[in-house]
């Protein structure tokens, strides 16, 4: 891997957000962010201005924007649910909460896919939870929505507490961050839609990883809400520390990560422990999301 960046190439890009859990971004370069009590946040590119647009009561995890731009889905821990904000109207309503007969236990993360399909963990399912508490860290799950809303379960694990989510670069594999493994795991995207055999890509022990965001190479940036740091896992497997904040401060339990900028090289990470969205110069380019492009 590449050598470990200096915390000094890190700086808190917004302040005055409740424990921030999600950050995403949209097309016109707006960032997008939830709080521990169900806020949605609108910042500016620059960070300089935080408005809070909505507040569904519950605690954001997870948020994404479609790839027309129209709405941002968010999923709600407190609510077990995801919610769909209009983006023009700024109407807040209920989207879903699973599919079928199946319920979210805790819907953590989410993509997009280019062509509008939605996809979301369920970290450790209802039906896993009832039945054995003790073991709810291993009864994660997949389910992906079609632009219609018609949902399914994509892949039904167990994973053990399924967390952030990445697309690959061609979008034919899912890359999917497990909490408890600890580590990350790949999950082919068949041609039908399907989820192929997964395979892990690699394990880091010793931590609690948590979100993923991919670079335009193919590597794997992935934050660790303990210890204080983000990973980076090229395409041939190798893993390195990127960056680590032992004092906590810049990088406080980091937890989702995205790329932003007129040339996706800015790193942001938001700090459930603080109340703060970090920048990072990171100076390598990121692969765009879906409401990037």
């Amino acid at each position: 891997m590449k050598p470990r960046l200096s915390i000094r190439r890190a700086r808190v890009f917004a302040e005055g957000l409740d424990h921030p859990e999600c950050v995403t971004v949209a097309g016109d370069g707006t960032i997008w962010a939830g709080g521990e009590a169900g806020q949605i946040y609108r910042l500016s590119a620059d960070g300089r201005e935080v408005e809070e647009v909505a507040c569904t009561g519950g605690f954001l995890l997870g948020v994404a924007i479609s790839p027309d731009q129209s709405w941002l889905a968010a999923c709600d821990l407190k609510k077990q649910c995801l919610w769909r904000l209009d983006l023009k109207s700024g109407k807040l309503e209920e989207f879903s909460r699973g599919a079928g007969a199946e319920r979210f236990g805790v819907p953590n993360h989410l993509a997009f896919a280019r062509d509008g399909r939605l996809f979301v963990t369920d970290s450790s399912s209802a039906q896993g939870d009832s039945d054995n508490p003790g073991n709810s860290g291993n009864s994660g799950r997949i389910f992906q929505y079609d632009p219609d809303g018609t949902g399914r379960i994509w892949h039904p694990g167990p994973f053990k507490f399924a967390n952030g989510i990445a697309l690959s670069i061609d979008e034919d594999a899912l890359f999917v961050v497990s909490s408890l493994l600890p580590g990350v795991e790949r999950v082919p995207l068949r041609p039908d839609g399907t989820a192929g055999r997964r395979r892990i890509v690699a394990r880091l022990p010793r931590t609690v990883p948590d979100g993923v965001a991919l670079g335009a190479d193919g590597t794997l940036y992935v934050s660790c809400y303990t210890p204080n740091r983000i990973y980076g896992i090229s395409p041939s497997g190798e893993v390195g520390i990127l960056i680590d904040d032992w004092f906590a401060h810049t990088l406080s339990n980091p937890t989702n990560i995205v790329f932003a900028g007129p040339k996706f090289d800015r790193l942001l990470v938001a700090n459930l422990g603080r109340w703060h969205i970090t920048e990072i110069d990171f100076r390598r380019r990121g692969h765009p999301l879906a409401s990037q492009r």
